[in-house]
């Protein structure tokens, strides 16, 4: 098993659960023996949640029998059955499998725009969101200390690319802490911090539909966050962003949330893919090769819910139902009986915008405001695996609604390198002729 996101835990301890110890061994490979729930992240890095809130441990239970590798798999050779993993320590091992699930995710979509990846935030995993929160606080410090109208101005614009969910909540969490900072900063004025989130599509999360896009819209510009459509950036620079529209922005902080791609990983297996993701079957077996399974953000699940020619969405909700079908796949496999395909209609979306602003659509059913917000929190706060976390979620919710935010920073990684090129290793992956090369040289080769 590759992967321990939502679609690789799920898999994994229903496997657990379906299989004897004499019928298989189970191995999981991940650099993090802990489960991250993305959708929580923005209020990780805004300080509503604390960090281990959202990292479910997987070592946590005695009675799981999962032996984890620590590391990431590289490549994967499908024709000698060998996944290439380098482990934390940096070396480079090989593993036979006899069954393969692969579940590692996706990493942020960058384009070639200069300096992007020299200047710009990611937000996709625990590391960079603690960073931010972090930086952010630092730069209402710095404004207050410097005496450069200048420099004061350009520490208080921040820039958000990407108006999906992941932007859209990052904008407005992160906003809502600027918003009660700066009240401690008698020397700084309200006025000067602008935060600007903008997106090249023509809408602002097209998937709830016209109206609560709208809703989202009119919460974000009510807090003054200045959103902006068919728009992206031209060029990043240490101090300031260029704007497709020609406008330059004075900004330390630019934070990237455009999309995402599935994992490198893919690419080394040499399989068909569509638009990055593993072409599978609804089986979500991989054609032409026993054994070998797909799921999640890597791979394009045939959505049988919506018809023909369409593909699952890679939200959470898909990933987890994904995992425990694949599971029952591979068990059915294993046992000589036949697999079923996956299908799941979706249940809807909710979007947290913090306090009470939220907007959902649930089952088709449009809300906003303190209902949407109750279905938000409700349904994120069902979907965590563990009660210790739901405890630590519910707790911080609680505690942040009546003692309200508080903006220390920690400083545990102000000297470390933390933009979007230094969190993700995407240059770590093996093509796939240095795969083969690898497992040849190691003897497991297929002759």
């Amino acid at each position: 098993m590759v992967g321990a996101g939502f679609a690789g835990v799920e898999c994994v301890r229903r496997l657990e659960r379906r299989l004897g110890p004499d019928e298989a061994d189970v191995t999981l490979v991940t650099p993090f023996s802990y489960q991250l729930y993305l959708p929580l992240l923005p209020q990780v890095a805004s300080g509503v949640l604390t960090p281990q809130s959202i990292a479910l441990s997987l070592r946590r239970s005695r009675k799981y029998r999962t032996r984890i590798i620590p590391g990431g798999a590289i490549g994967v050779d499908l024709k000698a059955k060998v996944c290439v993993i380098r482990t934390i320590t940096d070396q480079t091992v090989d593993e036979p499998y006899d069954y393969l699930v692969l579940a590692p995710g996706s990493v942020t979509r960058t384009f070639d725009i200069p300096g992007l990846t020299d200047h710009a935030f990611g937000m996709k995993t625990l590391a960079e969101a603690a960073y931010i929160r972090d930086h952010v606080i630092s730069q209402l410090d710095l404004a207050d200390a410097s005496q450069d109208p200048a420099e004061r101005a350009s520490r208080l614009q921040f820039v958000v690319v990407g108006g999906g969910y992941a932007g859209t909540e990052t904008a407005a969490c992160l906003q809502r802490l600027t918003h009660s900072a700066v009240k401690r900063y008698p020397r700084l004025d309200p006025r000067l911090i602008k935060w600007h989130l903008i997106d090249i599509a023509p809408k602002l999360m097209p998937e709830l539909g016209d109206r609560l896009g709208r809703s989202a819209m009119e919460v974000l510009q009510r807090r003054g966050i200045e959103v902006s459509l068919g728009v992206s950036i031209e060029k990043a620079g240490p101090e300031e962003v260029t704007f497709t529209d020609g406008r330059v922005i004075p900004t330390r902080t630019l934070i990237w949330t455009a999309g995402v791609v599935a994992s490198p990983l893919i690419a080394t297996l040499g399989a068909e893919t569509v638009r990055g993701r593993l072409a599978v079957t609804a089986e979500m077996s991989l054609p032409g090769h026993d054994g070998v399974f797909a799921l999640g953000d890597a791979a394009a699940v045939p959505d049988v819910a919506k018809g023909l020619g369409n593909v699952c969405p890679p939200t959470a909700q898909h990933a987890m139902r994904q995992g425990r079908k694949v599971a029952d796949n591979v068990v059915a496999t294993l046992r000589g009986q036949s697999m079923e395909p996956y299908i799941h209609k979706d249940l809807g979306l909710v979007v947290d915008l913090g306090g009470k602003d939220a907007v959902s659509k649930p089952l088709g059913i449009e809300l906003h405001g303190l209902p949407a917000q109750a279905v938000a929190r409700g349904y994120h706060w069902s979907a965590l695996r563990t009660n210790v976390a739901k405890t630590r979620v519910l707790t911080n919710w609680v505690l942040n609604a009546v003692a309200g935010d508080d903006f220390v920073r920690t400083g545990f990684q102000a000297r470390k390198p933390a933009k979007l090129k230094d969190f993700e290793y995407t240059d770590a992956y093996m093509t796939p002729e240095q795969v083969r090369e690898y497992v040849e040289g190691s003897g497991r080769g297929v002759s």
